[in-house]
């Protein structure tokens, strides 16, 4: 799968964000080494704290259905028109949890920081220097 069709999924997912509270819908997309892509929207909650956002929830399917390795990128949308049309990158805590699901299978993904008009690609260790994860618990 090349990466607009990454990209592509992260938008579709975007489209069924529960965004109510901040209008700004986000879709995540993770494309795993067989060719496998889980997506995620953020869903917002009136208790700010509790909203899920979209890369959080996408690794969450992906761990619920068994994957603990092959991450190979990562596609990130926000809404056009907000933020200037901005590449948008992942929030520390998405970050965060990118990196665990990573470190399960020795990867470094691509991250496709999606705007309106750019594409800005990062390897996950350029957004989380010094990641903490699971190989620091052996």
């Amino acid at each position: 799968m090349k990466d607009e069709e990454l990209i592509a999924a992260a938008r579709e997912a975007a489209a069924n964000a529960y965004a109510p509270y901040s209008d700004y819908p986000v879709g995540a997309a993770l494309r795993f080494a067989d060719g496998a892509i889980v997506t995620g929207t953020n869903i917002e909650n009136a208790s700010y704290g509790l909203s899920l956002c979209a890369e959080t929830l996408a690794v969450a399917k992906a761990l619920a259905e068994g994957r603990r390795g092959g991450l190979e990128a990562v596609a990130v949308t926000g809404p056009a028109g907000k933020g200037g049309d901005a590449p948008i990158t992942p929030c520390g805590r998405c970050r965060q949890v990118l990196n665990e699901i990573a470190q399960l299978g020795g990867t470094d993904p691509a991250v496709l920081c999606v705007g309106a008009n750019e594409v800005m690609e990062l390897r996950l260790s350029d957004l989380l220097p010094h990641g903490f994860g699971p190989a620091h618990l052996d």
